[in-house]
């Protein structure tokens, strides 16, 4: 079990960065403010757990002007959806792991 538990990604801890996530892995993009409802919270809260993301290439930010009006969007790259899965992998083991005892 220890060694499941070590292979968790830290990335990945939060609540709100699995809830992006989730998001990311069934959609080809999203935008802010659909993250931000979807998710049920603050603009702040949305805006720095995204940033940690993007820091560790987990996510892509794309940011564009629809009509005069900014719009930012987010995807999971190659790399977040890899890292995401096996995170996802690893807690399946680990809730196999603790229904075989």
């Amino acid at each position: 079990m220890k060694e499941i538990i070590s292979n968790l990604n830290k990335n990945f801890e939060s609540r709100v960065r699995m809830g992006i996530m989730s998001v990311l892995m069934v959609n080809d993009y999203v935008d802010f403010n659909t993250l931000k409802e979807l998710l049920d919270i603050t603009d702040g809260n949305l805006s720095s757990h995204i940033s940690a993301l993007e820091k560790n290439n987990l996510i892509k930010v794309t940011k564009q002007f629809i009509g005069k009006k900014p719009n930012t969007r987010y995807e999971a790259t190659n790399q977040g959806r890899k890292a995401f899965k096996e995170h996802l992998d690893y807690l399946d083991r680990l809730l196999k792991s603790q229904k075989e005892q």
